[in-house]
């Protein structure tokens, strides 16, 4: 009924477009449920590593397996129906695995669309290489050799000047692989062990985060040396910040306090005059300011700085990041990106995977994180940190998810080797017609 309320705000106009788009959207998020009208036929024969609709379409999903395999599905045609057309069943258009020539030999840890279009796609696997195919031909067009496993990759959805692949191996340093040469284009310097986790703004092409092994998270701009910001857990912040109006105030009120501050340490640190012995000429000399004492300390170059930096995000290794990050500490936390701080935001403990990445995955309107907990699959509050959700189905670890914006569903993947869908109940009408089609018998008219 309450559903029904809102179309009939919306048709007499008491209601605007995007506020009804935006509640219908919020209902059918706190509805999600184990889909019974919608299933996966896995090829997979190895765990689940990754998972990722495409940007451009929303309905191709592809998924990457422990058994070097890569599959392709299209999650809104069906290939075959069961029970009267009731329950849709989605094979795979075609799977990348061993027997192909150019296959992966060992696990593919990562598989990410070309944000463009689907023509393209990318792959990452412990076999120390990063392939690009053609996805019409299923051939590789590209290859990268890496000096590690690689872990994750990716690339940035807002990119128009670049189109590079940054990856986050079990070596130190971040590669940047340039799909268009074939090369590597930058080599970031700062983890202490291997990263984990990478992840690319979504308001700047050239704003990378990594999260590594030593429990850091840091933040690069790859147009120049070392990175500009290393996440402290030791600095927090309560809740969100406040509002851009506020902010200016507050702004105002302290460059006026520090300014009128300087102006007096300024007046006290006067230059005093001191005359020379011979009595011809003065030098200054800067009252408070100590003389240099033993050797001069070479001066480092900025991007050299960032590198000394020990900060932690987390105390142990930072498996999953998503714009808005969890670690092997069994803590998910939200930080602000402009301050650096930690939000503070009090989330449940939960058991998370140690040994590898996890994949999280955000609501549209970014106020539900989906986070896999060993078997289960938690929904936490963005702002709250409360549970809202928690969803099982999977008889092995979760290792994946991908929350489809298009159609308001989630896709999970774990070591079962299966891809569950979690959706919204179906329309008041579907359910209607079933009924009535399971009413009828054989004498009806």
């Amino acid at each position: 009924m309450h559903t029904w309320k809102q179309i009939r705000d919306r048709e007499f106009g008491n209601l605007r477009p995007h506020r009804f788009s935006n509640r219908i959207k919020s209902r059918r998020l706190s509805d999600l449920q184990l889909s019974n009208h919608k299933d996966f036929l896995s090829p997979h024969k190895g765990a689940l590593n990754s998972l990722q609709v495409d940007l451009t379409e929303g309905r191709y999903l592809l998924s990457a397996a422990a058994d070097a395999s890569v599959a392709v599905f299209d999650v809104q045609r069906p290939t075959e129906h069961e029970a009267g057309g009731l329950i849709s069943k989605h094979r795979c258009l075609f799977v990348v695995d061993k027997q192909h020539q150019l296959a992966h030999k060992y696990a593919v840890s990562s598989a990410v669309w070309y944000p463009v279009d689907t023509g393209l796609f990318i792959t990452g696997s412990f076999d120390h290489h990063i392939n690009v195919w053609d996805t019409n031909t299923t051939q590789v067009v590209v290859n990268f050799k890496m000096p590690g496993k690689v872990y994750r990759t990716a690339m940035s959805p807002l990119a128009t000047s670049h189109m590079l692949v940054a990856a986050a191996t079990e070596d130190v340093q971040v590669r940047l692989c340039d799909v268009a040469s074939g090369a590597f284009a930058h080599t970031l310097s700062g983890h202490r062990d291997g990263v984990m986790s990478v992840e690319w703004s979504t308001s700047s092409e050239w704003v990378l985060m990594t999260g590594g092994c030593d429990g850091a998270i840091r933040f690069w701009d790859i147009r120049r040396a070392g990175c500009f910001l290393v996440l402290d857990q030791s600095r927090t912040q309560l809740g969100r910040r406040p509002s851009v109006l506020k902010r200016s105030t507050v702004n105002k009120e302290s460059n006026f306090k520090s300014s009128s501050a300087g102006q007096t340490t300024s007046a006290k640190l006067r230059v005093a005059q001191k005359k020379l012995p011979n009595g011809n000429g003065s030098r200054q000399v800067v009252v408070g300011r100590a003389p240099a004492k033993g050797p001069i300390k070479q001066r480092l170059h900025p991007g050299m700085l960032s590198t000394q930096d020990r900060a932690t995000a987390h105390y142990g290794a930072v498996t999953g990041l998503k714009v808005t990050d969890d670690g092997s500490d069994s803590r998910l936390r939200l930080w602000d990106i402009e301050s650096g701080c930690d939000t503070l935001v009090n989330f449940e403990t939960v058991r998370l995977q140690t040994n590898k990445p996890i994949q999280l995955a955000t609501s549209q309107d970014s106020t539900r994180v989906f986070v896999p907990c060993m078997r289960t699959v938690k929904a936490f509050d963005m702002w709250s940190g409360s549970t809202s959700a928690t969803f099982r189905g999977h008889y092995e670890c979760v290792n994946s998810c991908w929350f489809n914006e298009q159609d308001q569903e989630l896709y999970t993947g774990g070591s079962d080797r299966q891809i569950l869908v979690w959706s919204p109940p179906r329309l008041i009408s579907d359910e209607m017609e079933e009924g009535i089609a399971e009413d009828q018998d054989s004498w009806s008219n």
